[in-house]
């Protein structure tokens, strides 16, 4: 398991580097148990403030690892756990209370694309090409890319892109919104770094209600969000975090969270 996932811990961020270059990092079981572990330690841990999900090699991901797909095909059971444990590392990606930001060079398709759209923030190399190649092999995206991707880019965007499967260039990834940022392929992951670093000053709890409400409540009718927000601002607001953030605007200092 350590061997698909290489971990290490810089500046208040738990860096996962997905280490399957000869595979172009595509998702296997192990893979995914890897990265779930992984999160449950950096959670845990009291000096990690974000996670950074990088990849070793050319590419970032290209998707799940389809000689596993094919070895479960014939078994209906063994296919629909593959499928629901993808599901479930994303679905864990997405709800961890850390901030999650992903850096994306080379291909970044299929299941790639899937754990890139669960992360929080996205940054891609110039080299970047993203997409949603599933048409062309009379498959379906698997891992909760037909409900993300029209959620980030709307539908009509997203069944073109599912339909062609067709690849993205970086500079069209942000301007359709899946990517924050394109930077030069030699300085992304200084620059990804950088970005997830800069939260290490910041409280957790806040970042992980802001999180929590700002995925919550896409999915609520406005009212109820609404709702939600002001119930969870309140929480925050009696947290020892704030009591210190106020302090500090008072004593114009920076505040030190604990």
């Amino acid at each position: 398991m350590a061997g698909m996932l290489r971990w290490s811990h810089e500046r208040g961020v738990a860096v996962l580097a997905l280490n399957r270059p000869e595979r172009l990092n595509s998702l296997c079981l192990e893979l995914l148990d890897a990265i779930e572990v992984r999160l449950t330690a950096a959670e845990a841990a009291d000096d990690v403030y974000a996670v950074l999900i990088v990849a070793e090699g050319r590419h970032f991901c290209t998707g799940a690892d389809l000689g596993e797909v094919s070895a479960r095909r014939t078994d209906r059971d063994r296919l629909a756990e593959f499928i629901a444990r993808g599901h479930e590392v994303l679905l864990r990606l997405e709800g961890c209370p850390l901030p999650v930001v992903a850096a994306v060079q080379g291909y970044c398709l299929a299941g790639g694309l899937e754990l890139m759209m669960a992360a929080d923030v996205v940054l891609a190399a110039e080299d970047a090409r993203i997409g949603c190649q599933h048409a062309r092999y009379g498959l379906v995206p698997g891992w909760g890319g037909t409900q993300r991707l029209a959620r980030l880019v709307g539908l009509r965007r997203a069944l073109e892109l599912m339909y062609s499967a067709r690849w993205l260039e970086a500079d069209e990834a942000r301007s359709w919104g899946l990517v924050n940022d394109v930077v030069p392929a030699a300085v992304l992951h200084k620059h990804a770094l950088e970005l997830a670093s800069k939260l290490s000053g910041r409280s957790r709890t806040g970042l992980a209600a802001m999180k929590r409400l700002a995925r919550e409540g896409l999915d609520l009718p406005l009212q109820d969000a609404l709702a939600l927000e002001r119930e969870r601002v309140v929480d925050v607001l009696l947290d020892g975090d704030a009591a210190e953030g106020l302090a500090a605007f008072r004593e114009r200092r920076e505040p030190r969270f604990g």
